[in-house]
């Protein structure tokens, strides 16, 4: 990959002291400017879809010259910017948190005394030959996340694989909150200490699971009055050292934003109640829900986060082993959907990448469920294998993220703690996923 560095002023060229000459004639110059920037305390803006002309190897005179000074001024360029080329080039990978697993008050009402995400998960059943249903956890068990060491061993599991933080789902209804115990806790006592940031889910809670209309269980009402109660709630979880941050900026996740009626009028109140309270500027993505799957990009956000399973691709025929008679849901191939995403042209937009360890709500939606077949720890970790090492040749620093959708989603069929089939494989992919890349770290 070559690299170029464009510089608006020549008084900060002169000022940094222009070229280093050690790299004479060439080759590594500019990448050694640009640290000397970063190091000044000035921001590099990294844009990997530039297209620069290029007069090609005139620093040397041949080929095996060429290569010979490349090589040389690369170990000079390493040596003298190790520690912080370590740090640049990690991928922080985060997951997606459901706080589900835990009784309230609504659901008591809603579907029944003590219920919670495990009340689904253990009654569902095989809709074809082969199937695994129920899905059932192995190491933490039918974990109740009002318990502090559940929350601590969660951490601990996620950290010992590669993962580097949650991302809360939060419920947020013109004042009401739904499932906040345990984002409270943590935020309360400090515990664990792992890193994290926040995703509002901001649609209608309904009886289907689907963010519709139908049955409508709690409605959600956008307005620019609750945006600004919406982000005041938020400060004490900013303010949170654990809390996540891109270029010092806490991130702020937003599941529906083609609900926001005025979503450029939303951010602005946002932003601003965030100077005004010390915080500072905030980075603010939407997920590629819906109807943004498709790529399009929102006035006012920063940058967007694939969603899968939103836009998976075709479906498949209900297999010849099928047990349901009932059945009317869809099928999709893991297989597929891996080279999907995998080949997928580079958007124009700033664009978090994610992966989908599988799915299948056949726990929440019996009959009616989606099912993604052929899901293997081996296939996930070439996906996520993929995606990381793209994300390190195309983001730059604190944006090397990639989102892992989820840690914990089981009535979905959509985590990475351990289960009953597969123990601990799932982890182990996505540790051997991170570490896979061509850059090591610098000794």
């Amino acid at each position: 990959m070559f690299r170029c560095l464009f510089i608006n002023k020549k008084e900060l060229f002169d000022d940094l002291n222009r070229f280093d000459e050690s790299y004479a004639p060439g080759y590594y110059e500019e990448s050694d400017l640009a640290m000397r920037i970063r190091k000044k305390g000035l921001k590099v803006i990294y844009q990997p879809a530039s297209v620069v002309i290029h007069h090609f190897a005139v620093s040397a005179n041949n080929e095996k010259a060429r290569i010979e000074q490349l090589e040389k001024n690369q170990e000079i360029f390493t040596k003298k910017w190790k520690s912080e080329l370590n740090q640049l080039n990690k991928i922080k990978l985060i997951a997606f948190y459901l706080p589900q697993f835990h009784p309230i008050p609504e659901n008591d009402l809603w579907w029944g005394k003590g219920f919670t995400e495990w009340t689904n998960v253990t009654r569902a059943k095989p809709n074809f030959e082969g199937h695994y249903q129920p899905q059932l956890p192995a190491d933490l068990g039918f974990y109740d996340l009002r318990v502090p060491e559940v929350r601590e061993e969660q951490a601990n599991l996620a950290k010992k694989y590669g993962i580097y933080g949650f991302c809360y789902y939060y419920y947020w209804f013109n004042g009401k909150r739904l499932l906040h115990t345990p984002l409270d806790e943590v935020l309360k006592t400090g515990k664990p200490d792992f890193p994290f940031c926040i995703c509002w889910a901001n649609e209608n809670w309904t009886r289907c699971w689907d963010g519709g209309n139908s049955e409508l269980l709690m409605a959600q009402q956008h307005s620019h009055e609750d945006d600004l109660n919406f982000i005041k709630n938020l400060v004490p979880a900013f303010n949170d050292k654990r809390y996540i941050r891109i270029n010092s900026k806490p991130l702020l996740l937003i599941y529906r934003a083609d609900l926001l009626p005025n979503p450029q009028k939303t951010t602005e109140i946002w932003r601003n109640h965030c100077l005004k309270e010390g915080i500072g500027e905030i980075f603010i993505a939407y997920t590629q829900s819906f109807s943004l799957a498709k790529g399009l990009s929102v006035s006012g956000f920063d940058a967007g986060v694939e969603f899968p399973p939103h836009n998976l691709g075709p479906t498949i025929p209900v297999p010849d082993h099928n047990i349901n008679t009932n059945f009317s849901g869809v099928y999709y191939d893991y297989k597929d959907i891996v080279q999907n995403f995998i080949n997928k042209p580079h958007s124009k937009f700033n664009i978090f990448r994610s992966v989908l360890p599988s799915w299948d709500n056949t726990a929440r939606r019996q009959n009616n469920s989606h099912i993604i077949i052929n899901s293997t720890p081996e296939y996930y970790e070439k996906w996520l294998k993929n995606i990381v090492n793209e994300t390190r040749a195309f983001k730059f620093g604190d944006e090397k993220i990639v989102f892992i959708v989820a840690w914990n989603e089981w009535a979905e069929g959509n985590y990475l703690e351990p289960n009953t089939k597969y123990g601990h494989k799932y982890l182990e992919a996505t540790k051997n996923a991170l570490n896979s890349y061509y850059f090591t770290e610098i000794t």
